[in-house]
């Protein structure tokens, strides 16, 4: 049997719920990806195109700072990798977390929350930022009835 993680950023706490609840379901430990320096509201202010993520979103290359690091990646095979969708795609700080640790030969399976939007480029990004992992489709997961998530967690 794999050992599992669910690794989750969560802006507003909507991620982080879920994130609980697929810990619980795939048995799964689970992670926290925090900024090194947290997001206030005006931060995520999206109308406001100085705002801080909405300057991060701009900028490919942006790779806001985490505060923690995982010290045993090694040991998971399977990470369920949650996140909202900012942009039509994973906040910026997911690619700082994908880039901090070798996923070589893991399955990544994203998750995400959206006030309405879908995964949109999410995985397409992902895969380019994280290359030699087996990234799978992901799903927009706010709103789906509990059964339907556990029947999803449990295909992986």
């Amino acid at each position: 049997m794999s050992k599992k993680l669910v690794a989750y950023f969560s802006a507003s706490g909507v991620t982080k719920k879920y994130a609980e609840k697929i810990s619980e379901m795939a048995k799964a430990d689970l992670f926290e990806i925090k900024p090194k320096t947290p997001y206030s509201d005006a931060d995520l202010d999206w109308q406001n195109s100085k705002s801080r993520s909405s300057v991060e979103m701009k900028d490919p290359d942006s790779r806001p700072e985490i505060s923690e690091k995982l010290s045993d990646m090694d040991k998971y095979d399977t990470i369920f990798l949650g996140f909202p969708i900012w942009w039509y795609v994973a906040p910026t700080i997911i690619d700082t977390f994908l880039e901090s640790y070798d996923f070589s030969g893991k399955t990544i399976i994203p998750f995400a929350t959206s006030g309405g939007s879908g995964m949109g480029r999410t995985v397409d990004v992902l895969k380019n930022v994280c290359p030699n992992a087996d990234i799978k489709s992901g799903k927009v997961i706010n709103g789906i009835p509990e059964n339907k998530l556990s029947e999803w967690v449990n295909e992986f």
